[in-house]
């Protein structure tokens, strides 16, 4: 059978000739709106795609071929996965394509963060030339405690080892651990233990808001945050209120709540303005796992899961 695959975000351009190379037919539209794919859909058999678009049961029910669905990335909380699956469609995903970039960002963003380095290179740009003000502290004597221990975590556990650092895990949905110098935690021990938090966990209904006032006030220790999983988790306010009260003494922030910045209310307009003033403060755009080389894996780990599911089909 001559499979059809609709893709209506942006992928690297290696995805059509990868397709073809399976014996599937790309369709790659990726300025698609919602309109223009409910109009194409029930002629497709398989969709790809980013984070932009949402796929729900009102986009579904004209998708009366749709065999599978590749969501182009690992974030799953753009799509209704039960309702999909349970209508027959198969879903995957490619956490596999970009875990290393997160964790090479992520690592990026710790080490920042814990020497200063935003503070320091703005204050030289503009003549300050203050080095004890700029002291930073060693990861090596620091414990780390690692929320969520799928892709991502784990390959930010690989990166951690060579600082020598207490690595502390929490995942309730997770019994086995991989490589031996990680220890997995309650999340009591996690409050009682550590003083960096590293979020690596998916957004949804219970993870929504999780790191917020009661959070983040459970730890015994003064902590910095690092968030590269969803900005959802995070509520803003609490980190700003925890930064002001110095609880939080950094933190280090790919994603936000509300990330179209064109669009924030008054309040999250002003805990963003505080957010962006702070010297113990890191912003990247979402970008942790969007680098030059995931951007190719992403699509070389989707396909070859498409694949092994159409050979079942």
């Amino acid at each position: 059978m001559n499979y059809k695959c609709l893709i209506v975000d942006d992928m690297h351009p290696s995805i059509e000739g990868m397709l073809k190379n399976i014996g599937v037919e790309p369709h790659y539209h990726p300025k698609s709106t919602r309109e223009e794919i409910i109009d194409r859909i029930s002629n497709f058999d398989i969709l790809f795609i980013r984070s932009k678009t949402k796929v729900d049961s009102n986009l579904l029910q004209h998708a009366n071929k749709l065999k599978v669905i590749g969501r182009a990335g690992s974030g799953m909380d753009n799509l209704e996965v039960d309702w999909i699956e349970k209508n027959g469609i198969k879903v995957i995903n490619a956490p596999e394509g970009n875990r290393d970039a997160v964790a090479e960002h992520t690592m990026g963003l710790l080490l920042a963060l814990l020497n200063k380095i935003n503070r320091a290179n703005k204050e030289v740009s503009n003549k300050i030339w203050d080095r004890e003000s700029n002291r930073g502290v060693e990861l090596s004597n620091r414990t780390i405690g690692i929320i969520g221990y799928g892709n991502m975590g784990k390959a930010l556990v690989k990166r951690l080892k060579a600082f020598q650092c207490e690595i502390l895990i929490y995942d309730k949905y997770i019994k086995e651990f991989e490589f031996g110098y990680e220890q997995k935690v309650t999340l009591p021990e996690i409050f009682e233990k550590c003083d960096i938090i590293s979020l690596h966990i998916p957004l949804t209904d219970e993870t929504r808001c999780c790191v917020n006032d009661d959070f983040i006030n459970s730890f015994k220790q003064n902590i910095y945050l690092i968030n590269t999983a969803r900005g959802e988790v995070v509520v803003n306010s609490a980190v700003v209120k925890h930064l002001k009260s110095g609880k939080l003494l950094g933190a280090a922030l790919d994603v936000l709540e509300n990330e179209k910045l064109d669009s924030l209310t008054d309040n999250e307009l002003e805990h963003f303005n505080f957010l962006v003033n702070s010297d113990n403060v890191i912003l990247t755009p979402h970008v942790g796992g969007w680098s030059v080389e995931s951007y190719y894996k992403i699509n070389k780990v989707l396909v070859e899961k498409l694949e092994e599911v159409l050979k079942k089909l």
